[in-house]
């Protein structure tokens, strides 16, 4: 078995990225809310925890808190901003409120010498942090030192060395911090004694057994249907759940009308002809366009898609003889952007068509194999699993599809102009080379029209929007700079091959504020 590390989230927007940088090391992690810390901790044995920031106040009358057993067990604590503040409190300490709150950049004096800074920090200096928060440590709890100071944190970082007990007013996670992945990684291999075995190939082979558990249960032979999207994830957990259950896997691929250009094709050729993977083709497009007419609110419009594909999947399942469970590709960031992992303090950004569970009526089971990955672990196991490479490195698809790079009302005209402008945009990617340097690119089809003049006469049609940003993750992203004689280039083709643009813009919105997707 893997070391592990146990993240308890108390509803930071960025514990996700504490799992990143834990994983990085090759170190097994898992983030549990904060109610459900006790019951994993138990489960997992980890050798080390790692306590997460949260929009809470310690001071507030119902403020979560952490399993005391965490403190007991005699294994290595490391407490970020909220984590570090209920840390101090349980164990002793005090926390004061209405002091100067703390936002964005700051630096940090490293005042005393730390197992924690071995090899990043030196005694004496100074360095940039990224801070969030508004209470402070003024009283540190017995076996405490304070190992340094901000300028509105007189107890920026607190260390007990005997316990091995550590905890940061500042967000190491979060690239603002130019150190935090040294210091992390020092808590996680150095601190903690974690091991760094965790692979991919490590994840694959116990996926697969998880697989197999879950839909052989009880000596049976259940049955699985998964449904294509189009995009990587899907295709990733499908080719896993085959090499775990072989036939008893259908895929079940939806064109809802939503897809990029001649996607159908692609993946039912990759299914059918490389990998041998039952497969059912539904062409479903007129129903979810019908549904969608007339429909503006991007909320709305994922919940009518999510719902016409359990309606598929549904009738799927009764006519291959009543599949037991539903496999997707849903992802972390995914259920982050969905769901507050501890029922309140975070909050939710937006609603995810594959997030959330199924309606009682299908009596189907899911199957998310990857659930806890992230996109580029995704890929990492796509390529582990052998997929082509052109496929495995494709820039995410959202399962709505074009829906949402559509905002206002779909129309089946709108689709087809969007199909076209994206398909451009890309190829010129592509032709530049530049594919690979960019985490997403797409063409997005704006809802307003404007005056042009083509040949001598006006013109009266369509904005499209272009998209193309950086991440590693997908939590976080900047815009790509593109060269602007690249950008001209895109739009001469867009706007002379495109009937329906007069004309084209550039989105250079970061996230955040902004969300990758527009909708």
């Amino acid at each position: 078995m893997h070391d592990k590390i146990l993240i308890v989230d108390f509803g930071s927007q960025v514990t996700q990225l504490i799992a990143r940088r834990v994983r990085e090391e090759k170190v097994y992690c898992e983030i549990v809310p904060f109610q459900k810390a006790e019951e994993a901790f138990l489960r997992m044995r980890p050798k080390g925890v790692i306590l997460s920031g949260g929009p809470a106040s310690v001071l507030d009358k119902e403020a979560p808190s952490a399993p005391q057993a965490i403190f007991s067990a005699g294994i290595p604590v490391l407490g970020i901003c909220y984590g570090e503040q209920i840390m101090a409190q349980q164990l002793g300490g005090k926390v004061e409120g209405g002091h100067h709150r703390e936002f964005g950049r700051a630096e940090v004096e490293i005042t005393e010498d730390s197992a924690l800074f071995e090899g990043v920090w030196t005694k004496g200096e100074k360095y940039p942090v990224w801070m969030s928060h508004g209470d402070r440590v003024t009283k540190l709890p017995d076996g405490f030192r304070a190992l340094g100071k901000a300028a509105n944190s007189p107890i920026a970082i607190i260390g007990d060395e005997t316990r091995k007990f550590y905890a940061m007013q500042f967000h190491p996670e979060v690239v603002h911090t130019p150190h935090g992945a040294a210091l992390l990684r020092n808590f996680v291999r150095r601190i903690s004694g974690a091991s760094g075995d965790w692979t991919m190939r490590a994840f694959r082979d116990e996926a697969i057994e998880k697989i197999r558990a879950q839909v052989n249960a009880n000596g049976g032979k259940g049955k699985v249907i998964c449904g294509l999207s189009g995009g990587v994830d899907s295709a990733v957990a499908a080719v896993l759940i085959h090499e775990a259950i072989g036939e008893q896997l259908t895929c079940v691929f939806v064109d809802h009308g939503l897809l990029r250009l001649a996607e159908a094709q692609k993946v039912v050729s990759l299914f059918r002809d490389s990998y041998n993977i039952p497969l059912v083709h539904v062409d479903a497009s007129e129903t979810f366009l019908k549904a969608l007419d007339g429909v503006d609110d991007p909320e709305r419009k994922r919940k009518i898609i999510g719902g016409l594909f359990i309606d598929v999947f549904e009738a799927e399942a009764k006519k291959i003889g009543g599949a037991q469970f539903l496999a997707q590709g849903t992802l972390y960031p995914d259920v982050i952007e969905s769901v507050s992992f501890t029922g309140g303090p975070s909050v939710t950004i937006k609603s995810h068509h594959n997030v959330g569970g199924l309606p009682e009526r299908m009596n189907m089971t899911l199957v998310e194999p990857l659930r806890e990955l992230f996109k580029d672990e995704v890929r990492a196991l796509g390529r582990e699993l052998g997929l082509p490479e052109a496929f495995v490195g494709r820039h995410p698809f959202p399962g709505p599809g074009l829906a949402i790079r559509i905002p206002g009302p779909v129309t089946p005209d709108k689709v087809k102009i969007l199909q076209f402008a994206d398909e451009i945009y890309i190829e010129e990617i592509r032709r530049a080379g530049l594919y690979d340097d960019i985490w997403q690119a797409f063409a997005v089809l704006l809802p307003v029209k404007t005056v042009g003049v083509m040949g001598d006469s006006r013109t009266y049609d369509y904005v499209v929007g272009l998209r193309a940003v950086t991440s590693t993750d997908g939590m976080t992203a900047d815009f790509y700079p593109f060269d602007m004689a690249f950008i001209g280039t895109v739009a001469t083709r867009i706007i002379n091959e495109v009937k329906g643009v007069n004309r084209v813009v550039y989105d250079v919105t970061s996230k955040p504020p902004g969300t990758i997707e527009w909708e």
